[in-house]
């Protein structure tokens, strides 16, 4: 959970501190029984427990249940870098409950509102954020599912793999190219239900750190056209504006886990003993905890100043999001390898906390746009705004070079 020198920071509310200070206890008391054998009960089960315990309540609007008027991003990151602490899986059901319902909160009608957010913020209905296929990871405007109007309905050819939650969900948000339009890049997002007509589940996907994972497909699958999430033929800026919010989560996620490594490594080095003394007593342990601590701290300001900017009226944060998702994971994934090193051979038993942490991070550096695609955006970002500066200061220009054009990205997995 987050530092206690860390909440004092004036990034927080008083509303945030309670939120951080009363989820660990809650989530180690509520889903200490919670087994990860059968990770579809699993999933059920925390996400009903945190429908009960109100925490979900922060994935919605107030107008529908929530307790923010609007998502408030450091609640969605205090909440989870604070259960990636205690369970990746709890995060997990926490994160995909907020990305799944988000273009519905962020995008969608009154009526679209009304119907599923409720349920969401109960832990009633399970949401799923459906975007990539095969060969449309990181370029999504390669997707190839497309949807038609027909009457009253859109119907929806093709498949989406990776979906987070996929074969659980009550609900999918699934993002289309829309047939028949003459704009190049025109795109449709629609809600799907599993009991929709030409809705299978096509495929289970195991992974390292297991979680319901799914290629789901869509066979002239007929969806109610009052479904469609924002504006027909502005699918792509449903989806984008949504990862612009959500991405920076998964930076507060993956603090979560740096914390809880370090944590492990503290307590690990405190009590072996080496060659007749404390493991702590080496320095070149002190210099690997010390390194530990400022990748620690150096992502935790990333996230919150990205969060906090949201927060407090930046329309977009595409640059802040993208710096704290690369620098939280990758210097999480840095983190995390070092306490298994500091563990020696019980740092690879299975079941030893860093060892799940080691297969748990990974994912987190692909998902949401991976940190090669992140670099991308934050370069393009840089250089926009280089570029715009020297035209507005320049007296005369003459040609102002454009910034590389990029083509819009997610990623594969839509955790």
């Amino acid at each position: 959970m987050p530092d206690a020198r860390t909440l004092a920071w004036p990034f927080f509310d008083d509303v945030h501190r309670a939120l951080a200070g009363g989820l660990r206890p809650w989530a180690e008391r509520a889903l200490a029984d919670v087994s990860g054998a059968d990770v579809d009960a699993a999933c059920r089960t925390i996400v009903r427990r945190l429908g009960e315990g109100g925490w979900l309540r922060h994935t919605v609007p107030a107008a529908h249940g929530g307790v923010h008027e609007r998502l408030d991003l450091r609640a969605l990151c205090l909440a989870r870098e604070t259960l990636a602490h205690v369970s990746g899986l709890a995060d997990f059901a926490f994160a995909m409950q907020g990305l799944g319902a988000g273009p519905v909160s962020l995008f969608g009608s009154e009526a679209l509102q009304a119907r599923y957010l409720p349920r969401v913020a109960a832990g009633e209905a399970i949401a799923a954020f459906a975007i990539s296929e095969a060969a449309a990871g990181s370029d999504v405007s390669a997707m190839r599912t497309t949807a038609r109007r027909d009457g009253p309905h859109f119907v929806i050819d093709g498949e989406k793999t990776w979906v987070s939650n996929g074969g659980i969900a009550d609900l999918y948000v699934v993002f289309c190219r829309l047939e028949g339009s003459d704009e190049e890049r025109a795109y449709v997002a629609l809600v799907v239900e599993p009991d929709d007509p030409g809705f299978a589940v096509a495929e289970r996907i195991q992974t390292i750190a297991p979680h319901p994972l799914a290629t789901i497909r869509l066979d002239g699958c007929r969806v109610p056209a009052d479904r469609v999430v924002g504006e027909v033929g502005r699918g792509l800026r449903v989806a984008l504006g949504t990862l612009d919010l959500f991405r920076t989560t998964v930076g507060a996620a993956a603090l979560g886990f740096a914390r809880r490594a370090l944590d492990e490594a503290l307590a690990h080095v405190t009590t072996r003993t080496l060659f007749g003394q404390a493991l702590k007593d080496f320095q070149l342990t002190q210099a690997r905890l010390a390194d530990m601590a400022t990748e620690v701290d150096a992502s935790a300001l990333l996230v919150y100043r990205a969060a906090w900017t949201r927060d407090h009226g930046a329309r977009r944060i595409t640059r802040e999001a993208a710096m704290a998702k690369l620098y939280a994971t990758e210097a999480a994934q840095r983190v995390i390898d070092a306490a298994v090193q500091l563990f020696g051979g019980r740092g690879v038993v299975h079941g030893n906390p860093v060892e799940r942490l080691y297969r748990e991070i990974r994912a987190l550096r692909i998902y949401e746009g991976t940190s090669e695609v992140q670099r991308l955006v934050i370069a393009s970002q840089l250089l926009e705004s280089y570029e715009t500066g020297r035209a507005t200061t320049q007296p005369t220009p003459t040609s102002v070079p454009a910034a590389p054009a990029t083509r819009p990205t997610a990623e594969a997995h839509d955790a």
